[in-house]
């Protein structure tokens, strides 16, 4: 059954009016309880999330995974409790409860101008990380899917600016979207981009975790087409804080075609997201449907039928 848009704005309107009122230890306990009951449920969304981590953790028992799922119905609601919350946390909270590991490779690139391109997984909270960017001097360009109703999107677009990022439209946007990314990577700006699960029905042909899917071709097609440095970034939750890690650069191949390149060089990020899930599945907020094998076919003849 399809939530009305009106009831959607009410409760996230509900969620950013009360949470962030209520004591810190009470809301987290709160969202927790709320991870656990939906968990008990285990609605369509819990299944595909232990169908999902099993990728990641083949050799669990069924009881292994309830217990893996559960874990991450709880970070998953923790991402939403502290994006109620975020907006309300001074510069130290922000920077000083984020762990970075490879921060070199984003500062030499920004400061050479360069631009970094970093290719996000759903995973840990990006919205913190993203205010970290910015309080630490590194300006932030992403993109936003609309949602509805458009004034649910407005907030989200003004509850993201309120955290020092810009954003800019998946559709609907002032000009190409591809020419203002390309602008602000060639100004020498910190781009993340979503790179695991291809939304559109475009995507590339990789292998994941052992099995094939399809991933976004944009961030290889952004590094080739301005020299920005593509990044695979993993996010993931550590205490009360949060550990980002900037990857090693995926470089372009030295020779073959332009979509050679670019297949090459989103395996190469499938491969560094293999191994980050792998080693913290439990932060990974995959809910959804992502290998071959979980999509409906009508879906995939949209990518192998070509256009009349």
């Amino acid at each position: 059954m399809r939530v009305p848009p009106g009831v959607v704005y009410r409760a996230y309107a509900a969620g950013w009016a009360v949470v962030r009122r209520l004591p810190e230890p009470v809301a987290y306990r709160l969202f927790d309880a709320v991870a656990d009951l939906v968990w008990w449920r285990r609605p369509s969304g819990v299944a595909q999330l232990e169908r999902n981590l099993q990728r990641a953790r083949p050799e669990a028992t069924y009881d292994d995974l309830r217990a893996l799922s559960r874990r991450g119905l709880r970070s998953y609601l923790r991402y939403w409790c502290e994006a109620f919350r975020l907006p309300d946390w001074d510069r130290d909270r922000v920077v000083g409860s984020v762990r970075v590991e490879g921060e070199h490779h984003l500062r030499d690139a920004v400061g050479s101008g360069r631009g970094v391109l970093a290719a996000l997984m759903h995973m840990g909270n990006w919205d913190h990380a993203g205010a970290w960017a910015t309080l630490t001097d590194v300006p932030v360009v992403t993109v936003a899917e609309r949602l509805e109703p458009e004034r649910l999107f407005a907030r989200f677009l003004a509850y993201r600016e309120g955290l020092g990022m810009e954003i800019l439209p998946l559709t609907g946007g002032d000009g190409d979207l591809l020419d203002t990314l390309s602008k602000r990577l060639r100004d020498g700006r910190l781009v993340p981009l979503l790179a695991d699960r291809d939304l559109r029905a475009t995507g590339i042909d990789v292998t994941l975790l052992g099995e094939p899917t399809r991933m976004p071709p944009g961030p290889a097609m952004l590094a080739l087409r301005t020299g920005a440095a593509l990044h695979p970034v993993s996010i993931w939750f550590e205490g009360r804080g949060l550990v980002i890690r900037f990857h090693d650069e995926v470089r372009p191949p030295d020779s073959g075609r332009t979509r050679a390149k670019v297949v090459a060089m989103t395996q190469a990020v499938a491969d560094e997201f293999s191994a980050a899930i792998a080693a913290h599945p439990q932060d990974w907020h995959m809910l959804q449907p992502l290998w071959l094998a979980d999509l409906d076919p009508g879906r995939l003849r949209l990518v192998e039928e070509p256009a009349p």
